[in-house]
């Protein structure tokens, strides 16, 4: 990493689950709803609030307090990824190859360790250019319908691509 300013999503999303966690202001609750009589006596949700950027993430599915708060950290790096936005690094070229996202090759699908920084650093772009896509695809060196497929694999991403062109006075893509 350069030297530069080390705070923002691109520092937060590579420390470990200790470090993550000691940015995190972590309450315990008794979640509601489905789960008998132990979900109601143990305080096994998780709330997650990352003082640094404001995001905050729950996880209340499991009656284990361990599964929730893994759980938690996974979705808050998952936040972190798709609603922070950064400016677009200076060596495009050598962020783009580091993360799969080469024009004529295929992108990474949503399972692959590169998705979410590519969607991120895609979404980074997207706002760079006020939320044109074919401003944005012209400057990754793809077409406008790549942008657009690469994002519609991941429902939260299309909807944070929809939400920063709404916020640039554009409709959102269909």
């Amino acid at each position: 990493m350069e030297a530069r300013s080390l705070i923002g999503r691109a520092v937060w999303t590579v420390l470990d689950d200790d470090a993550l966690m000691a940015q995190c202001a972590v309450d315990l609750y008794r979640a509601s709803g489905p789960g008998g009589q132990k979900r109601n006596k143990t305080s096994s949700a998780v709330r997650l609030r990352h003082l640094p950027s404001g995001s905050m993430v729950i996880a209340e599915e499991s009656r284990s307090q361990h599964e929730n708060r893994a759980r938690a950290l996974r979705r808050l790096k998952r936040a972190l990824y798709l609603t922070l936005r950064e400016p677009p690094p200076e060596k495009l070229l050598e962020a783009l190859a580091e993360l799969g996202l080469l024009p004529g090759k295929p992108w990474p699908g949503p399972k692959a360790a590169g998705f979410l920084p590519g969607v991120a650093l895609v979404l980074d772009m997207l706002e760079a250019m006020e939320g044109r896509v074919a401003d944005c695809a012209l400057r990754l060196g793809v077409g406008s319908a790549l942008i657009a497929e690469f994002l519609r694999q991941d429902e939260d991403a299309w909807k944070e691509a929809a939400q920063l062109r709404q916020r640039h006075g554009l409709p959102v893509l269909r």
